[in-house]
């Protein structure tokens, strides 16, 4: 049987939907202020439209999140070192925590729904045992790293959505204060492996 490809109205609603939520999640204040319903009427869309598209809110909030994603999973896997292939890992390490941090510095309300959805864990999230398995598999080639699996999860802790949040949002700690102390954080967990 052959695979039918969506019709063009289910794929420009679909494109309009997540538009639309993407520009509520920028807009908003915190991420439990975006609806079903809000994201549905921003896009000119029913709300069986979203759901029969996405499931639910986590389902929609994922396929935002994937494709906001895409770019910077790209970079990593295609684009030029230090991110992409053929870096060192001491080079790549931080130039990928800084491109998690970056990515959710400019996408946080939309990072803080997907990571303070209950349904789901931030931890079993696909974006996140990706990141999570090259970092730690990058960690085991540094010399001296004793547990490349533990320090690939602390160092990923540094970006949750929820710690950006807080310092980004409520600290007001500037965006290029943070890529700093976490470039210097990170340099200094692999440097105190030798």
């Amino acid at each position: 049987m052959t695979e039918r490809k969506p019709r063009k109205d289910a794929a420009r609603n679909r494109a309009a939907v997540l538009a639309a939520a993407d520009a509520l999640f920028a807009e908003c204040r915190t991420p439990e202020e975006v609806t079903m319903a809000g994201i549905a009427e921003a896009a000119g869309v029913g709300k069986g439209t979203l759901f029969r598209a996405f499931g639910d809110r986590s389902g929609l909030i994922r396929a935002l999140y994937a494709a906001r994603l895409e770019p910077l999973r790209t970079a990593v896997e295609e684009g030029p070192p230090p991110l992409g292939p053929g870096a060192a890992p001491r080079q790549r390490v931080p130039a990928l925590l800084d491109a998690v941090l970056c990515f959710k510095l400019d996408h946080r309300h939309l990072a803080l729904a997907l990571e303070g959805d209950a349904a789901d864990s931030p931890y079993r999230a696909e974006h996140y045992e990706r990141w999570h398995a090259l970092l730690r598999d990058l960690l085991d080639q540094v010399p001296g790293m004793a547990d490349g699996d533990f320090t690939a999860h602390a160092l990923l802790a540094a970006t949750r959505a929820d710690l950006v949040e807080y310092l980004a949002g409520e600290k007001g700690v500037p965006r290029e204060e943070l890529r700093e102390k976490l470039a210097k954080f990170s340099a200094g967990v692999l440097e105190g492996v030798r």
